[in-house]
């Protein structure tokens, strides 16, 4: 079996969130099965130099033509297709820049979709996995040519819709026919989204409580209804990490020795008290409001707070003032991955506040590194993380998303770092557990055979 693994980022290529690290992962669980490729575009920050090149075709919309090249890149047994083209390669970012998202999106990733197709059948791939928006024409575009290749379409998050003025669907030469309810029209816009859902063979999403959450009008960002229809062909399958980049926490001593160090080094004068992170993109989603509205109950607390993320200003602001005035916490405003890896391992808890979450990967990274998630009980966390019962991944955890619930959870957090014993317990138990993406290679795999 020959599949082709599409995605707008595969780390470490290029990242903006989560999408990237299982577009790294969960093909490298998969080539246990199946004979398997990965495409995404070559952005304009990258470097054509440190890639091969491997063909060139063109491929058409609206009867204009646009000249694509292919490179290639071999990683871990896994060869890495770059799709180059017009517009599509012409940006210093993947999506937006300082005045929003590019205004060309709708082009630049149709490009990428034709182009995707083109790839998949000079490779002769039977089945295409589409991952988020951008990829999401592909299924349409099968169906409209009706060509004999198999679509698996996962939603990473559903926020994220790609939604387009109906004067792309010319652009793109998309036919009017599909400027309906039952296909990419969502209140007078296009949504390619939509495309990945209606045309789709199976469609999946990153957990099983996400698979449930988005067919309801709190979680659905309006298409709870259309997500209904297609139920059936819906699944949800929790995703993992790959355990070669974050390792499992070897021992005690380099874990204390860790946070020795990370607490010097960012100013915390008692490295004994207990020490939080947060490490996260500074949206309302992941909870950030609720955390700074909770941030004076915090610093009367005997713990250490470390933030890392970049997000939006009115955030940002509020907690460099924060940073300022409280020695007990510390805020670094940047997307550093390596820095990321030294905060999960010199940390004992992680928060995880988000109003919504399709899986996070933050919580078994932390799990890894001998950490402990408090999360809110929601989307991937619920699958993931336990407070009261015996499942892989203890935790804690609360259900309503509110000041009085979350800093109650906090307050369990420093409890249970009283009791060194039964802390060790836990940690011990997770460093046990198996979060790697090798249960749910299994379950793509079986999605795989039952199309073929």
């Amino acid at each position: 079996m020959r599949v082709l693994f599409a995605a707008s980022e595969i780390f470490p290529y290029a990242k903006t969130g989560g999408l990237a690290d299982v577009a790294s992962s969960l093909p490298l669980a998969l080539q246990k099965y199946v004979q398997i490729f990965r495409v995404m575009p070559l952005y304009g920050f990258m470097h054509e130099e440190e890639y091969v090149f491997y063909d060139d075709f063109t491929v058409s919309l609206d009867a204009k033509h646009y000249p694509v090249k292919i490179f290639t890149k071999e990683d871990k047994g896994i060869v890495t297709y770059f799709v180059k083209a017009p517009h599509l390669s012409q940006t210093h970012n993947l999506y937006t820049d300082e005045h929003g998202d590019y205004k060309n999106n709708a082009l630049r990733f149709g490009i990428f979709c034709m182009a995707i197709i083109e790839l998949s059948i000079r490779l002769n791939c039977q089945l295409i996995h589409l991952n988020d928006w951008h990829t999401a024409l592909v299924a349409l575009f099968i169906q409209e040519y009706q060509l004999r290749i198999k679509t698996v379409f996962t939603i990473h998050n559903l926020a994220y819709q790609g939604i387009f003025e109906q004067s792309v669907l010319e652009t793109l030469g998309i036919p009017s026919k599909y400027f309906t309810m039952d296909a990419l029209e969502f209140y007078s816009k296009v949504n390619f989204l939509k495309a990945g859902i209606a045309c789709s063979d199976v469609m999946t999403t990153v957990s099983p409580t996400y698979a449930q959450e988005i067919v309801t009008k709190e979680f659905g960002c309006g298409l709870e209804g259309f997500l209904q229809k297609h139920r059936e062909k819906l699944v949800g399958i929790l995703n993992g990490i790959d355990e070669t980049v974050f390792r499992p926490l070897q021992s005690k001593k380099v874990k204390r020795q860790a946070k020795t160090e990370f607490c010097s080094r960012f100013g915390f004068e008692d490295s004994k008290l207990p020490l939080f992170i947060m490490v996260s993109r500074l949206t309302e989603q992941k909870g950030i409001d609720l955390l700074l509205e909770s941030f004076a109950e915090l610093q009367n607390k005997k713990l250490n707070l470390f933030i890392l993320g970049e997000g939006e200003a009115k955030y940002t602001k509020a907690l460099k003032e924060f940073a300022k005035k409280h020695r007990n916490f510390s805020f670094v405003q940047d997307f550093d991955e390596e820095l990321s890896h030294q905060a999960y391992l010199a940390s004992d808890f992680l928060l995880m506040p988000s109003r919504f979450e399709p899986c996070g990967l933050n919580q078994f990274i932390a799990m890894n590194c001998g950490s402990i998630a408090v999360v809110h009980e929601v989307g991937g966390l619920k699958d993931s993380v336990h407070e009261h019962t015996t499942a892989c991944g203890q935790g804690i955890s609360y259900k309503e998303q509110n000041k009085k619930e979350f800093l109650y959870a906090v307050d369990r957090a420093l409890s249970l770092y009283t009791e060194k014993e039964k802390m060790q317990k836990i940690i011990d138990f997770n460093l046990a557990c198996d979060f790697s993406f090798a249960a749910s290679a299994k379950k793509y795999f079986k999605i795989y055979k039952s199309l073929l």
